[in-house]
């Protein structure tokens, strides 16, 4: 993999790391935003390694639809898991008076973990033989 990609998978794993260590602490937003973060720098990974760079969320997530969905590349929940992680991510680092509850900040580092698994799978298609 190059190395602009080994280092987004390097980011998403360590932020998929972090969300279980604040989930297990009861820190369940900032947890939710870590597992959100996963699947983001995995998006960033899949859409360069089709040479596309993108400077916002908003961006990312759109292109990860047109360009991995759309395309059947992976299944639309994954699209989906993306978005819902986002929109927990503005709850649990922007939010005041809401919260994110264990049960959702529980689903959504599941859900990172099979977008993980998902996208690493796809990465490692992509690479060509030496």
């Amino acid at each position: 993999m190059r190395p602009e990609l080994n280092e987004l998978v390097s980011k998403s794993r360590e932020s998929l790391d972090a969300a279980e260590v604040l989930f297990q602490h009861k820190f369940y937003g900032f947890a939710a935003a870590r597992a959100y973060y996963a699947m983001f720098y995995l998006s960033e990974a899949a859409l360069l390694g089709k040479g596309l760079t993108y400077s916002k969320h908003s961006a990312v997530i759109g292109a990860f639809g047109q360009h991995f969905t759309k395309t059947g590349l992976v299944d639309t929940k994954y699209h989906r898991y993306l978005k819902s992680a986002y929109d927990k991510r503005a709850v649990g680092d922007y939010a005041v008076g809401v919260h994110v509850s264990e049960k959702a900040a529980s689903e959504t580092i599941g859900q990172a973990k099979e977008f993980m698994s998902v996208i690493l799978r796809y990465l490692e298609s992509q690479e060509k033989p030496t």
